[in-house]
């Protein structure tokens, strides 16, 4: 059923579709009417078998999830930026814990200063937090994407937190045309949650107990192992959907043109790139696009693949790690490191700062003439800090 929609509702009416059992969330800017629409559905007994909780923070929501997922039920929630933040401490356990929870983040700078806008820098914060990462272009994609990331999470080979990340503003307030799933259609592909292990009575366990320097180590692994068996899993399930659904997003990432120099973006970005991309290549220039949909696990073994021929690769940062290189092209030199290729670290769009097209082509074409060198650009004006 096509149907121009924000956003929101796309994402709102794709859990619907995935009978969640507990919802919580708790409302900030710009995931607030993901919630608010779950809400209504709720109230309007659209959201069977299905409990609504408002919670008082970001913490707290969590919080009742993990008692949720750990008693076996199918849970959801959405936040960003100050709140996954807040979140943070409570998703570091559920991942530890083995709690295929899943919720979207819908990407937004962190403070300070003060920023509603959109930037990569809140979820990008979370990378080493046990959590699947899938960064999605649009709002079709979006939909699509949460009946998968229920399956995987719940994977019997994987069982942990999954999170949707999509851009603030740029896809949660955009009308699209999004072709709406059937209840059919996602409940011939994702099975009711049928979960390993569970808190009960009649078999009680313990989750998250005290560990010991003996064993504390032995769970990391065993989580590390668990995100590298999620590579897999993405792949089969990535595959299974473009069968059921007719809409194939590819894989970890998605390339499709042979090239000297690639172009890496992610997220909404990656539809703007794409159409510089193709005039560039139209006037003869050997360049190409990367678009990088899974961030963790990360798709090294992809990356070496698709650079194999790649003498320049330019990387469109939207995040920071501040005294290091930005956190995507810590990942593409550890992948490439021995390769010849000269690495482009292009920071743009912090802080919901707009990103021309001109600044796109400018960039690319700098590179690609030579007028500029390997290493970490800023798309801002610099100045110096005076502490008086």
């Amino acid at each position: 059923m096509m149907r121009v929609v924000r956003g929101f509702y796309s994402v709102a009416y794709s859990v619907k579709l995935c009978k969640p059992n507990v919802i919580c969330a708790y409302p900030i800017t710009p995931q607030t009417e993901i919630v608010e629409r779950l809400a209504e559905m709720y109230a309007n007994g659209e959201l069977e078998n299905c409990e609504y909780v408002t919670a008082e923070s970001e913490f707290g929501a969590a919080s009742i999830l993990v008692g949720a997922s750990a008693a076996g039920a199918r849970t959801f929630t959405a936040t960003c930026s100050q709140g996954l933040i807040l979140m943070s401490e409570v998703l570091w356990n559920a991942a530890g814990m083995r709690l295929p929870i899943v919720l979207v983040n819908t990407n937004r700078s962190l403070s300070a200063p003060l920023s509603i806008w959109n930037d990569h820098q809140d979820s990008m914060a979370m990378r080493d937090a046990g959590i699947i990462q899938v960064y999605v272009e649009n709002n079709q994609e979006v939909h699509d994407m949460i009946p998968q990331a229920f399956k995987i999470a719940e994977d019997r080979r994987v069982m942990l937190p999954f999170m949707v990340c999509m851009d603030g503003y740029k896809l949660t307030h955009a009308y699209e045309p999004v072709d709406l799933l059937s209840q059919e259609l996602v409940d011939s592909f994702l099975p009711p949650y049928d979960p390993p292990i569970k808190l009960t009575t009649k078999n009680p366990l313990t989750f998250g107990s005290y560990a010991t320097p003996d064993y504390y180590m032995e769970f990391r692994v065993a989580m590390h192992n668990a995100m590298e068996r999620a590579r897999r899993v993405m792949e089969e399930v990535f595959r299974e959907w473009a069968e059921v659904s007719g809409r194939d997003w590819g894989g970890h990432i998605t390339n499709s043109q042979e090239a000297e120099t690639y172009v890496i973006a992610m997220g909404s970005l990656v539809g703007l790139v794409r159409d510089v991309v193709e005039e560039l290549r139209k006037d003869g220039k050997s360049v190409g696009l990367i678009k990088l949909r899974t961030f963790r696990p990360f798709p090294a073994k992809e990356l070496r693949k698709a650079l194999k021929d790649a003498n320049k690769v330019i990387i469109f940062e939207r995040s920071l790690s501040l005294g290091s290189e930005p956190p995507v092209t810590l990942d593409v030199k550890s992948a490439i490191q021995k390769m010849d290729v000269d690495v482009y670290s292009l920071v743009v769009g912090l802080g919901g700062r707009d990103v021309p097209r001109e600044v796109v082509k400018r960039n690319i074409e700098d590179v690609l003439d030579g007028k500029t060198e390997p290493g970490l650009h800023f798309e801002a004006k610099q100045f110096e800090e005076v502490i008086v």
